[in-house]
Formats: C-alpha cells, sequence, structure tokens
C-alpha cells in the first residue's frame, strides 16, 4: 500500500521506510517555531529540565508578533523573555519590531520553511505552511521545548482526508471562500487530527497566496494539518527564497484516503461565516441585512500582498461608511513596503482606514481593533468563536478581502457586486 505525502514525510523524518496512520513514531523537525504567546512557557520548561543549548540555533524560529508593538507592561515582559532567550543561544531567526511580521506569513516569504519540511510550532495555524507541500501542526508549549531542545517530536500518524476542487471560480471567489465552503459542509470537527490534503484543477490554478490561506484554516476543520502537493507554482515560490536545499515529496497513486470529497466550484459564491463559528457559513447572496461596526483586513490569513490589492481595487475611488472603522494590517514589513510603492496605502488611507504595523492584534482580541460590547465586525481572520475579538457579546463574520472592502463602504455585510 502506498503513501500520502503527509505519511512520506512523516516516515522519512522518523527513518522509517514507511508509516501507517495510526502508528505512533518520533520525527525529526527541522522548524521548532514559538510566539510571544507560546514561546515564553516552552522557554520555562526548557530551562526547567536542564537545557543549556537548542538543538539548532538556525532551526529555532522566535516571532513576537501577537501583542506587538507591546500593548502593556506583560506583553512588553513575554517579548523580554524571548528576546533575552534569543540572544543567550545565538538564534538566526529572531525578528524584532520593525523587521518582525506575522509569523505565518513570514516564514514561507524568508523560505524558511520548504518543501518536505516537517515543521513544529507552538500556534494552532502552524498549518499554514503545509501549503508549501511541508507537514506542519500546532503543538503545546511543553512539546515545543522538547522540540526546542532535542530537535525532535512525537506524533501519531494521522490519516488522509483528499478534497478534489473541480470546475472553476466565481467571481470575486478565492482560496478563502474554497476553505470556508469546506468547513461548512464539514464541519470544525469534520476532519478532527487528520490531514487534509487538497488537490484538483482549482488547486493547481490557486496562487500560493491562496494555498497557503487554504493550510492557514484547516484547523478550524479540527484537522491536525493541511497540505499541497508541490507544483510548478510551488517552486517558483521557493527558488526565489529557499534558504537551504530542499526536495519535494510527492504522495504515491496507491495511498489510501479516510475518504474522499469532491466539490463542484461553479456552484461556489463568496462565503460568509456567522457566528460563533467558522463552520456557521452562508452564500452572500443569503446573508441579508446586517450592519456591521468594524472591519479587519489583514492576519496570517488574509493579509498577503494578494490580499491588499483585491481590496484596493474594491476600495479604489470610494469611502468607507462614516459608521464603520476599517483597520487594515500588511502581515510583514515587505508586504507592507510592496503595498507602499503599488500606492495601495495611499488607495487604504483617501478610503478613510487606518493601517497598521505587522501584528496580530484584533485577531485575538489582543490590541488594535478591539470590539466592544453588541459591535459587529467583519474579518479576514480565521476565527469568529464568542469573545475571540474582544466583547462577549460582540459579533464576528468572516470573510474574503474583497468582501470585507466592499462591507466597509457599504456599512453592511454586502459583495462588490452590490456597490
Amino acid at each position: 500500500m502506498g503513501m500520502t505525502i503527509a505519511e512520506k514525510i512523516l516516515a522519512r523524518h522518523c527513518g522509517k521506510k514507511s508509516v501507517a496512520p495510526g502508528a505512533f513514531i518520533e520525527a525529526k523537525v527541522d522548524i521548532a517555531l514559538g510566539n510571544d504567546v507560546t514561546a515564553p512557557l516552552a522557554i520555562e520548561e526548557f530551562r526547567k529540565v536542564g537545557g543549556n543549548k537548542v538543538f539548532d540555533a538556525d532551526r529555532v524560529v522566535l516571532v513576537p508578533d501577537h501583542f506587538t508593538p507591546n500593548k502593556d507592561v506583560k506583553s512588553a515582559e513575554q517579548c523580554q523573555i524571548l528576546r533575552n532567550f534569543a540572544r543567550e543561544q545565538g538564534l538566526r531567526h529572531y525578528y524584532e519590531v520593525g523587521r518582525v511580521g506575522i509569523e505565518h506569513a513570514l516564514l514561507p516569504e524568508e523560505g524558511i520553511v520548504l518543501p518536505g519540511d516537517l515543521v513544529v510550532g507552538a500556534d494552532s495555524h502552524t498549518c499554514t505552511y503545509g501549503a508549501l507541500g511541508a507537514f506542519a501542526c500546532g503543538v503545546g508549549s511543553t512539546d515545543l521545548a522538547f522540540a526546542m531542545l532535542t530537535g525532535k517530536c512525537w506524533f501519531r500518524v494521522p490519516q488522509t482526508i483528499k478534497f478534489v476542487y473541480k470546475g472553476k471560480l466565481n467571481k470575486w471567489v478565492s482560496g478563502k471562500d474554497l476553505i470556508l465552503y469546506t468547513i461548512g459542509d464539514i464541519g470544525v470537527d469534520g476532519a478532527l487530527y487528520k490531514v487534509m490534503e487538497f488537490t484538483g484543477p482549482i488547486i493547481k490554478r490557486l496562487t500560493m497566496a491562496d494555498r497557503l490561506t487554504m493550510c492557514n484554516m484547516a484547523v478550524e476543520a479540527g484537522a491536525k494539518s493541511g497540505i499541497i502537493e508541490p507544483d510548478g507554482e510551488t517552486i517558483e515560490y521557493i527558488e526565489a527564497r529557499a534558504e537551504r536545499p530542499y526536495e519535494t515529496i510527492h504522495g504515491e497513486k496507491s495511498a489510501r484516503y479516510a475518504r474522499v470529497v469532491e466539490y463542484n466550484c461553479n456552484k461556489i459564491e463568496p462565503q460568509v461565516a456567522f457566528p460563533p463559528l467558522p463552520s456557521n457559513t452562508k452564500p452572500i447572496s443569503s446573508v441579508g441585512d446586517i450592519s456591521i461596526d468594524q472591519v479587519v483586513i489583514g492576519s496570517c490569513t488574509n493579509g498577503r500582498i494578494e490580499d491588499l490589492r483585491i481590496s484596493a481595487q474594491v476600495l479604489k475611488g470610494r469611502r468607507v461608511h462614516p459608521r464603520v472603522r476599517l483597520i487594515i494590517i500588511p502581515a510583514t514589513p515587505k508586504i507592507y513596503r510592496e503595498a507602499l510603492s503599488e500606492g495601495l496605502l495611499e488607495t487604504f488611507i483617501d478610503a478613510g482606514a487606518v493601517i497598521s504595523a505587522p501584528t496580530c492584534g484584533p485577531c485575538l482580541g489582543g490590541h488594535m481593533g478591539v470590539l466592544a460590547e453588541g459591535e459587529k465586525a467583519v474579518a479576514t481572520t480565521n476565527r469568529n468563536f464568542t469573545g475571540r475579538m474582544g466583547h462577549p457579546k460582540a459579533e464576528i463574520y468572516l470573510s474574503n478581502p474583497a468582501i470585507a472592502a466592499a462591507s466597509a463602504i457599504a456599512g453592511k455585510i454586502t459583495s462588490p457586486e452590490a456597490l
């Protein structure tokens, strides 16, 4: 019996010819990632067991992105722990404010994660890197400590569900809509501790930005990881960035899947996820009349330059509704600079938006856009749980950047087609 791409990556990293779902393995990791929320706990555990030196100063990555620029004393102290540890250990990949970006946009951009890699990160959206043909998953801070110390982590080999996307994309439909539609179909536990392998003619035509978005939200269906087999689009993206040699890995035709799910994309409209779950999705034509107070365009899900271009396309020559706050967050300094050079930031400012430094900020209710009681927001982020962006009685609606930008103009959830 053949192996899936995920199984082949895991087998290679634990030194076995093959692995099967359900097997427990200890595997070598290529990258161990922590941020300003999770890494301080990992560093504490690292020291408790007598750790003096990380397994590889080039392979441990610390990204203070959640509460930066620091919003209060506590967040400043959290970041100080990372800063001091990075200096002590001589970590190559530590990013200070001014160079830091949102981790799951920054690592692909910097060529730190490559096809065939095994990546663990103490952040649930580490699964983003599956878009590059890597096996990547979130782990707890204790597991991160073990990985930083030994360069290894334990896994139970997950089953894989194959999702095949056919047909053609309708106007304003993006990778964000495909993954929201999928989560709406299978539910928030529909891929529990499984790999979501995305494939089909539509996937092959998606940009890397859309692929990263889809793999980013695999965890919202309960998945251990999302993954897309590398192709020409992957190689073109990687070759300009890779900081070390890599080898692409592909699944075998005889691989066995837990199940195969096929979608006809001709029938998929732009999607909106209603609170309180990413699975509570509706097509834009069925949303109804919902007034909003705030729009956030950014995050590790949709803060890339392609997302900002689409947003600017919708916003150009228009003004944000006087009742709405529009917050735009480029995911990395490079994306910020690119948006500046292309005139996108001017378009945003002319429309009445505010532009933030790269930060996770409002996505987790940290800062830069926390919601008050009763407020409603449209966000291009990945979660809309109760209390996620602020007050428990606030409401969060998830969408793609085009829907978010159009909604900011209209003052209610709408499509660019309705403007």
